[in-house]
């Protein structure tokens, strides 16, 4: 028998949340001359017109309030071997682009240059949602590199595509 929302507890949830396979994205900008930038699991195209994409962020996040008033932000989709780097943008600020290869636009948006897609966004709304904000992002220009597999989150790990 399922639990009922007041009898669910927070690692069972994770655990049904966990069930399903996301690909990851870099979200990254250049702010006060300072690369700032995490990952996330639950980026999704949202609208072709006009072309939307989202994520979601804690909002807890200590990153999300100075990455938040970059001019434009740079979402890089992840390759399948790229597990060490989502960790590593997971990890201490200041060592979350070190040894990582990336462009930065005019803009101040930063991608990174082996992914399998990048996205140069703005920030259109953030909507509250429990203890997360859905972030709605406005694309400006997008590049897919043909060939590569995304990098998969599946149960708190990462794995490829088969």
């Amino acid at each position: 028998m399922p639990s009922t929302s007041d009898q669910m507890d927070r690692r069972v949830l994770r655990d049904a949340f966990g069930a399903f396979p996301t690909g990851v994205v870099a979200v990254a900008a250049q702010v006060d001359g300072r690369l700032i930038g995490l990952a996330a699991s639950s980026f999704t195209s949202v609208s072709l017109q006009p072309p939307l994409v989202s994520f979601c962020v804690a909002k807890g996040s200590t990153t999300w309030p100075e990455l938040r008033r970059a001019e434009h932000l740079g979402v890089t989709v992840l390759a399948e071997d790229h597990g060490a780097l989502c960790r590593q943008l997971a990890g201490p600020a200041q060592e979350r682009f070190s040894g990582a290869a990336i462009e930065i636009t005019d803009t101040g948006a930063v991608m990174l240059t082996e992914g399998i897609a990048q996205y140069d966004c703005t920030i259109r709304e953030e909507l509250e949602a429990g203890d997360h904000l859905i972030v709605l992002l406005q694309l400006h220009a997008v590049v897919v590199h043909n060939g590569g597999q995304p990098l998969i989150f599946h149960r708190s790990d990462f794995g490829r595509l088969a």
